[in-house]
């Protein structure tokens, strides 16, 4: 076909090409190479018993499909599953009322709605590396510069804190908070919170905090007595949005429910212009937001399965006498592994049939630092971890 082709947005211009590390686990998947995979993250492939009755019943009750049979759009999102919302927040000691709670599909739209109520194109957020890098692509489609500021490692992940206030520029709008941090498993505690408020309230800047891992504190660290345990606690010195979802606290990503509560000082116009956002998209499907109350209600069963596992995989971790970098909540674990002259992950995956994540894939810049999933099934996890430490001994 001859013509000039056509032109795309700058916003969309990202390097599509596959990676040379996820070229080489294809390349190793189509030689028939038996290949052990701790990087499953996915709790519905990870073999935990879900209660069909108590996720499928909802959606199935008659009573309640004749109510989503009737379009009632609310921007915010039903009462009755907001309120059941509140009700998660209350349990974690929070007051938190419905009405300051706009639901969403996922944390990714709900990141998406607030980088267009708080930024205009070329605006500023900070995000804390390492993390996820999901963050980026959510930016470059809303025109939003994403600035890193670091955590670093000291017997424990630590916020740095004069770094952090040297990247405050001009166009800096919001800054981003993962509690607990993916993969980190950084916990905020109540002295880093403290400050990050105090930093948000001296220049003006709104507070993000994804709570996705709130609820799977490692047993081990002593998180559970943290008076800081979750962002919508008050009081708030600075406008803070919470942001969470059944992605994680009930381990059914498939069912795109998430949400903002918006705390503090000007949380109310800044609900009466997330209303508008939401209005516009109206993205959240009546079923889904009907069955929320039995879902959230009943979502100890699996997370009890999921805190066992996530125990039970680093115990073997730990008894391989494979260096695991302190962490205290979450589903990941950084390892620091023996020093070779190639990076880790690609050693592994080589010599092993082992897949892990690199660590520069979350921002980790040694090439010992390799990230896995403790929801990987237990028996190809404590595979994987013997291997490892067959090839890197």
């Amino acid at each position: 076909m001859s013509g000039p082709g056509h032109r795309f947005s700058r916003r969309t211009a990202w390097e599509l090409s596959e990676s040379g590390f996820s070229a080489a686990i294809a390349g190793a998947r189509a030689a028939g190479r038996e290949l052990i995979d701790l990087t499953v993250s996915n709790p519905t492939r990870c073999g935990f018993e879900y209660d069909a009755e108590a996720v499928l019943g909802p959606l199935g009750s008659s009573d309640l499909a004749r109510q989503a049979l009737v379009y009632d759009p609310d921007p915010r999102g039903m009462v009755s599953a907001r309120e059941a919302v509140a009700r998660y927040y209350a349990d974690h000691g929070a007051a938190v009322d419905a009405g300051s709670i706009v639901l969403t599909t996922s944390t990714s739209e709900a990141y998406s709605y607030l980088f267009r109520l708080l930024c205009d194109a070329g605006d500023e957020v900070l995000v804390a590396q390492p993390s996820y890098p999901l963050f980026e692509f959510l930016a470059d489609l809303d025109d939003v510069r994403l600035k890193p500021y670091p955590l670093f490692y000291d017997f424990g992940w630590w916020i740095d804190f004069a770094e952090l206030e040297r990247r405050i520029g001009p166009r800096t709008r919001a800054v981003l908070v993962v509690h607990p941090n993916n993969p980190t498993g950084h916990w905020t505690h109540m002295p880093e919170r403290e400050r990050l408020e105090a930093l948000c309230e001296r220049h003006g800047l709104a507070l993000i905090v994804d709570e996705v891992f709130l609820d799977y504190p490692i047993s081990s660290s002593g998180v559970a007595s943290d008076p800081a345990r979750s962002f919508a606690v008050g009081p708030h010195r600075a406008l803070t949005f919470v942001l969470s979802g059944i992605s994680k606290i009930c381990a059914l990503p498939q069912m795109k429910v998430a949400w903002i509560a918006a705390c503090g000082p000007w949380s109310g116009e800044a609900l009466a212009r997330l209303e508008v956002i939401a209005d516009t998209f109206l993205s959240m499907n009546a079923p889904a937001q009907i069955a929320l109350p039995a879902w959230l209600a009943g979502r100890a069963h699996v997370q009890g399965q999921i805190q066992a596992r996530v125990q039970a995989n680093l115990e073997e971790l730990r008894a391989a006498a494979i260096e695991v970098l302190h962490l205290e909540a979450g589903w990941s674990a950084v390892l620091r592994l023996r020093s070779r002259d190639a990076p880790a992950a690609q050693v592994l995956l080589e010599e092993a049939g082992v897949i892990v994540h690199p660590g520069e894939f979350y921002g980790l810049s040694e090439k010992r630092s390799a990230v896995v999933s403790l929801i990987t099934p237990a028996d190809a996890f404590r595979a994987g971890v013997k291997r490892i430490c067959l090839t890197l001994s």
